[in-house]
């Protein structure tokens, strides 16, 4: 009997229930005789031994299901080395979960840090296969991941709504978009909803520049602008600090009482107010991305992967993650994508068109 274990980790999305049902669906379209194990919880459910035997009928249905029929959880990299409260050696722990369970291969659905622990548990001599999911679409090594296209139609339907709102009543709205190291999310819904600037990581902006831009548009008769803003956008004052000195900086802040905001929106929503006077709104659909039913491009993305990991299973083509490159189903090894995040390149053309069409990204030159 061929057995294999699956689990989702790290933060959900809708595209999770959809990619295990092409791993499934295929798995017992080529082999009479094979057991599914999933692991509730994600690599907790490994860690801890706990798990179903999954049935040819829990995998019917969950095409349009978001979420995860699993559960999910974080279990960060950096501590999986780390024993636990009761001295439990973690990775010990989930290498015996696997051989006590006779499996021939761990399927992992997850973003960076699920990676980086399917890429661990290989190089401890687990047969593992890694599908790729996030909503940020900033795993290394694939052009997409299931999940990014459902948070992007979200989104931008964030920003088309407010777009009316923002017109009412003339006001500068920001929708403050998911993506902390990456603005790929932010990037894609900004440019689909017609947002006047776009704020991501990879270009940290000047706010001079944000205000620049505001009464350019104010002049040219425009009442009302949309600006998106990445949760990880950053000044170019900030940029230039290590991560201990902006640490500093904010703990200072805090110290001599300074207004703390709850994030970057809120904080350059008031420097715009204070800067010029202009009535600022802030939007924030946070969690709404991750949720709902996924988009059809993401229920063909996800069944397209999860066939290809059975194949790769049938092929005993362990080490690698599924991967989409040129439009086509691929794969990288593990190793290469752990620790490795796809950022936007500021040089990119999407980005050139982009301020073709006369978006600001917050860097240009005050006028």
């Amino acid at each position: 009997m061929l057995r294999v274990g699956m689990l989702t980790s790290g933060g959900d999305c809708q595209s999770l229930n959809a990619t295990m049902r092409g791993v499934a669906k295929a798995l017992y379209q080529m082999y009479d005789d094979v057991e599914i194990i999933g692991f509730e919880d994600g690599y907790k459910g490994l860690i801890y031994m706990n798990y179903r035997i999954m049935q040819p009928e829990d995998f019917s249905g969950i095409l349009t299901e978001g979420g995860t029929i699993l559960g999910t959880s974080r279990q960060p990299f950096k501590l999986m080395r780390v024993h636990d409260e009761n001295d439990l050696d973690k990775v010990e722990a989930m290498k015996h979960t696997y051989r006590k369970l006779r499996l021939e291969c761990l399927v992992v659905l997850g973003g960076n840090g699920s990676q980086k622990t399917a890429n661990l548990l290989r190089e401890e001599g687990l047969n593992v296969i890694g599908l790729p999911k996030t909503i940020d679409n900033d795993l290394w090594g694939t052009d997409m991941t299931f999940g990014f296209q459902s948070a992007v139609d979200i989104a931008t339907n964030a920003i088309d709504c407010i777009h009316t709102t923002a017109a009412s009543h003339s006001r500068v709205f920001m929708i403050e978009i998911m993506g902390h190291g990456a603005g790929w999310l932010t990037l894609n819904a900004g440019m689909a909803g017609g947002a006047d600037i776009i704020l991501i990581p990879e270009i940290p902006y000047d706010i001079n520049s944000i205000i620049s831009a505001l009464k350019k548009r104010e002049k040219a008769g425009k009442d009302f602008s949309i600006i998106a803003v990445a949760e990880g956008a950053i000044s170019k004052e900030d940029a230039k600090l290590t991560k201990k000195e902006l640490k500093k900086k904010k703990e200072k802040a805090a110290k001599e009482g300074k207004m703390s905001y709850p994030s970057i929106a809120y904080e350059i929503g008031a420097q715009i107010e204070a800067s010029c006077g202009l009535e600022v709104r802030v939007t924030v659909p946070g969690h709404m991305q991750r949720g709902g039913a996924p988009c059809a491009y993401d229920r063909v993305l996800s069944s397209r992967l999860g066939a290809a990991a059975a194949k790769m299973i049938s092929r005993k083509e362990y080490g690698y993650m599924v991967a989409v490159k040129s439009r086509e189903i691929s794969k990288t090894p593990l190793e290469e994508v752990a620790g490795k995040l796809k950022t936007v390149d500021p040089n990119a053309s999407i980005i050139e068109e982009a301020r073709l069409l006369g978006i600001s990204f917050g860097d240009e030159p005050v006028e």
